[in-house]
This record gives C-alpha cells, structure tokens and sequence, in this order.
C-alpha cells in the first residue's frame, strides 16, 4: 500500500521541485497548477479522478448525476482559484458490459453542466475498463496575470467564511444508505462567487471543500503555516439534516466532504456581503497562531483533527 495521500502528495511534490520550469508558477498543492504563458493571463490547469465504489456507486447515483460530478470537481477546483473556466477534456474507462444508454446518460449530465457554465468538452480518451468505470476529467481556466487566489495567503487575525450549507452531500449518502429518501439535492460550483472574491482582492487564502471542512481547512493553515478556531454555532447546516440530528448534521458538515462549497479566509477589515452571486456566505471562525485547528463548542475548545476523506488510509 502507498503512503497515506497527503503523505504521497509531498513526496512527489518534492521529488518533482527539480524540474520546475519559469511558466510553471504553481505546481503541486494547491487546487489548480498556474501556468504563464501570455503577458495578460495566468492559465489553470486540474485534474481530477473519479472511480466506481470510491466517488460513485451505480446503485445509489443515476448516470447523469454521476456525469454532474465528475465535471464538477473540476470546475470547483476553478472556482476555489478565482478563475474563469474555459475548456474540459474527459478521459472515461467503462467495462463492456456497460449499456449505451449508461454511457449517453452520463455524457448528458456532463454537458449540460459544462454548457451552463460555457465550457467546451475539448478532447479526452476512451477505453475497456476491467475493473468497474474510470472517469477523469482535466479543467484550463485562466484568470488575470498575478491575481490567482491560493491556500497560501492566510494571515493571523483573519476572519473564516464558507459559502452555502455543509453538510448536504454526507447527509443525503447516509439517507439512502439508512433506506430513507432525502431532499434532492445537486452541488454547483461556486465559479461565480469565487471570481467575485478575486475580482475584489476579497479572499486571501481560499480552497473548495471536496474532502470535508476539517481537511480542507487544514490545508489551508499547513499552506499558510497559520492555525484556526472553527466556531461549531456558526457552521450553516442544511435545516433537514439539523432537524434529523444536530449532533451528526454538525459531525457530517466538518467532515463528510463533496460539498464543493468555498471555504475562504478575508482580513478582519474588509466587508464580506452576506450574499455573492446569489449565494449565502457565512463566517464560521478566525485565523490564529499556532499550526492546530480547533473547534469552540458550548463546552469549550477541543482540537480539530482532520477527519475527512483521504485516499490510502480507507478512511472517510
């Protein structure tokens, strides 16, 4: 087994260091690699992997929804940088067993998702898969030269905001695992929102929340070198999960994950609307001293540990 993902993660990013070449602003780390390679313009560039039984499960998610997310993990990775999306390439492995419908099905919710956000479906590959569907999905977007927003630019003092409720995507997995029919419910990316935040030099650090708020928060202090206090009261929780069961609602809000909501950091001074693009923003917390995260509840502080999905450890 290979090391834990966080652990590989580093390892390769250092081991690839060496080669970094001058149009490579941002490499490994962060939600997207920064390319320069225009005078005006940064180019972004993500990928994302997606394989039956670990992101999916044909028996609890329809072809189409499954198409929907897959793109969406890309475009959220955009978003979380503040960019602009602009063209996807797929790469999708299915066993030949699999229907034509299935197929045409998941092609649908992917496209429509990318026509709602003017992305073209550019290229990819196709092939026999032995071993369940592989679908992976790269996403360029660009964003004005210099202005690209990172995990990295947390400062102590600053103030932590999410958009939407967390919570959602966890709750509704563990619904029709109990049998139970939830509230629909399908994840958009925050693009809108996150092109505002750098459009407004509003955001100093900010990252999209696909493993869960306890890591991804703690990937932006590790990236930061800052630490954090969550404030439990103030996480948004979708009302019919609160109402199910506060204590699980909040346990699945910090660490479920695939909420694809965006988690930011801004400077005590500057004014964060309540609402951008039509999407509620709430402060959960503040950048502090340290490298901890902790989680301030009505019986005091305790630490934060990251507890959301992470590849190579089987735990979630």
């Amino acid at each position: 087994m290979p090391l834990p993902e966080l652990q590989l993660l580093e390892r390769i990013r250092n081991a690839a260091k060496s080669s970094r070449s001058a149009r490579v602003r941002v490499g490994i780390g962060d939600d997207c690699a920064v390319l320069r390679t225009v005078p005006a313009e940064d180019w972004l560039v993500t990928t994302d992997l997606s394989l039956q039984g670990v992101h999916f499960r044909l028996d609890c998610d329809s072809a189409e929804a499954i198409g929907h997310r897959v793109l969406l993990r890309g475009l959220s990775d955009i978003a979380a940088m503040g960019g602009e999306p602009v063209a996807a390439f797929l790469s999708l492995a299915v066993p030949s067993r699999t229907p034509q419908r299935w197929v045409d099905d998941f092609t649908r919710g992917l496209l429509r998702l990318a026509r709602r956000y003017k992305v073209e479906l550019a290229g990819g590959d196709t092939a026999e898969s032995r071993s369940g569907i592989v679908a992976d999905i790269v996403v360029v977007g660009r964003v004005p030269r210099g202005d690209v927003v990172l995990r990295s630019g947390a400062q102590v003092g600053d103030e932590v905001y999410v958009t939407g409720h967390l919570g959602e995507s966890a709750g509704t997995l563990a619904e029709l695992k109990a049998r139970r029919k939830p509230p629909a419910s399908v994840p958009e990316p925050r693009v809108a929102v996150g092109r505002w935040l750098r459009a407004h030099r509003a955001a100093t650090a900010m990252i999209d929340l696909s493993d869960g708020l306890s890591t991804d928060l703690a990937h932006i202090c590790q990236q930061s070198k800052v630490g954090a206090v969550v404030e439990a009261s103030a996480i948004p929780l979708p009302a019919w999960l609160r109402r199910r069961n506060e204590n699980k609602a909040l346990a699945l809000a910090l660490h479920g994950g695939e909420d694809y909501e965006l988690l930011f950091t801004a400077r005590p001074s500057r004014h964060i609307p309540r609402f951008i693009a039509g999407v509620r923003v709430t402060r959960i917390g503040r950048i502090v001293d340290g490298r901890r995260v902790w989680l301030q509840g009505t019986l005091g502080k305790t630490l934060l540990r990251a507890k959301g999905w992470q590849h190579f450890t089987g735990r979630s």
